[in-house]
């Protein structure tokens, strides 16, 4: 898995901050701008955080390149809904050379690892015979595994990268779009530190609303 931030709003902490403030400002853009120091910013993001006040956060975007996911994990993502996506096309490209991902659970059990490695050969192999029989590969990937790799661009607005970090950082989401998100968090966290200070599951920063048991219980879930 490879997931790396290609671009993302100029000093986003500011950016933020400065869209909070001027709700309340007669002064002009500029002059604001001015008198936003790096603690003003910082004090001003933690609030607009602990009082519920989000929608500032929407003026700061980032855009991430991941390569390396399975389809099952790219079809988890695309249900973010706020947000913009541009994914690698099975009708387009063919699929004949690309990698299946294997999970963890799977990758141990040396039984297990040889029947879903058959599988996978063997969806592959009958993939690589259907083109030769002249299918288009639009319907030859009718018989590719959910298992095989993917490529995606996503794009989200700060307040929806904290709300997807809140799900997918957390234990109880499937373990390959959780290695994401905290890697996607890593990312933004170089970039924009104080919007992201408090960034992770529900637990990092409150009470978790989850109705069932945590897989750790009662300790922290990061």
């Amino acid at each position: 898995m490879n997931v790396r931030l290609l671009s993302y709003t100029p000093e986003p902490d500011r950016v933020v901050a400065l869209s909070a403030r001027l709700c309340y400002s007669k002064i002009d853009i500029s002059e604001l701008a001015e008198k936003l120091t790096n603690e003003k910013v910082k004090e001003l993001l933690n609030r607009l955080r602990n009082s519920g006040h989000l929608s500032p956060f929407e003026h700061a975007s980032f855009t991430f390149g991941i390569e390396g996911i399975s389809r099952v994990t790219s079809h988890q993502l695309v249900r973010h809904r706020i947000a913009s996506y541009s994914q690698q096309s099975q009708r387009y490209v063919n699929m004949s050379k690309t990698d299946f991902v294997i999970p963890p659970s799977i990758m141990e059990n040396k039984s297990a690892l040889e029947l879903l490695s058959n599988v996978n050969d063997l969806a592959k192999s009958t993939y690589n015979k259907l083109i030769e029989l002249g299918i288009p590969e639009e319907d030859a990937r009718y018989v590719l595994p959910q298992g095989i790799s993917t490529k995606i661009i996503v794009t989200m607005n700060a307040r929806e990268l904290l709300h997807f970090f809140n799900l997918r950082c957390c234990l109880r989401a499937q373990w390959e779009i959780r290695m994401m998100a905290n890697l996607m968090l890593k990312e933004v966290k170089e970039v924009a530190p104080v919007i992201f200070e408090k960034a992770g599951p529900f637990c990092f920063s409150g009470p978790c609303p989850e109705e069932g048991p945590c897989p750790l219980k009662n300790e922290i879930c990061y």
